[in-house]
């Protein structure tokens, strides 16, 4: 290093500045402000801060975004609309709140009724500014309570019953549950034929005919339990006293919407086309307990 002598004739050593050490303001070797502290030397007393600091501020206050969030919201509530109309196009969410409408002395009443039709008088359905009055009101209205129900226990009831005989697998509870389904299916899409060919103006819908037809899985349900408990003769008897049941159930609900008013008001059928009607309702009702033999036979042993 070398040394400077002075006027006094002292050696003075150079300033040197240290490394990491604060350089002064007026150092003419500092080419860039510091601006890690936050602080703006230049103007005393702002902050500076990060540009990114507000981007998210400035993108809610800018009138392009507030107008995509504005269309976006607009085009979600525009498609919700729309499918809820396309929705109760094919599955009418208003009309199945009406079948689920249900208590629990509807269901004891209309369990009572399945068991024991024949002393059963009047089976029309009771009407209010032309519309049917809630299944809770009225036991001869059909409903889709005890359907469902008794077909999701009808599926667990044929679990037991296979697992009693060591012959339960997830895969053959399945094909039973989707068997009963696409039997169901077919027996409502034949009677919606039926009535097409045989020209029935009624006011049956296709919700009415899968709650008639949900039915019978009260029987089928009493009956493969009965097996279980005192063997096949036990599922027989149920079965049988069901299966009449039924029948008169069937009956005598059905011929007030496929038979003329003639005919559901006691009097004599005539005519080709009223033949064809009471034939028809006799064919749905005794179709009731050929299913109900077909899906339970397999489970008794």
């Amino acid at each position: 290093m070398m040394e400077y002598p002075n006027q006094s004739g002292f050696r003075q050593l150079p300033q040197v500045r240290m490394r990491g050490s604060a350089m002064e303001p007026s150092d003419p070797t500092q080419l860039f402000d510091d601006t890690s502290s936050g602080v703006n030397k230049h103007e005393p007393g702002r902050v500076g801060k990060s540009p990114d600091v507000f981007s998210g501020q400035n993108l809610l206050s800018d009138p392009m975004s507030n107008l995509a969030m504005a269309y976006g919201s607009s085009l979600a509530s525009h498609g919700k609309e729309m499918m809820d109309k396309n929705l109760d196009r094919f599955i009418p969410i208003s009309k199945l709140k009406y079948y689920f409408a249900v208590d629990t002395v509807y269901v004891g009443k209309k369990l009572g009724l399945l068991v024991f039709p024949y002393m059963h008088d009047n089976w029309e359905v009771n009407y209010q500014q032309d519309t049917p009055v809630a299944p809770r009101f009225d036991i001869n209205a059909p409903d889709l309570y005890i359907p469902v129900m008794g077909f999701i226990t009808y599926v667990l009831v044929a679990g037991l019953a296979l697992g009693t005989q060591n012959r339960f697998s997830p895969e053959i509870l399945g094909i039973q549950a989707s068997s009963a389904l696409v039997w169901l299916i077919i027996e409502v899409l034949a009677v919606l034929l039926s009535l097409y060919l045989v020209t029935v103006n009624t006011d049956l819908t296709t919700i009415d005919l899968v709650a008639f037809s949900g039915y019978k899985y009260v029987g089928m349900i009493v009956g493969v339990v009965a097996g279980l408990l005192f063997g096949r003769m036990g599922y027989y008897l149920a079965l049988l006293w069901f299966c009449a049941s039924i029948f008169v159930f069937t009956i005598r609900t059905l011929r007030l919407k496929i038979l003329s008013e003639a005919a559901a008001e006691g009097r004599l059928v005539r005519g080709t086309k009223n033949q064809l009607r009471m034939y028809l309702t006799m064919a749905i009702a005794a179709a009731q307990p050929v299913f109900m033999y077909w899906l339970t036979f397999h489970l008794v042993r």
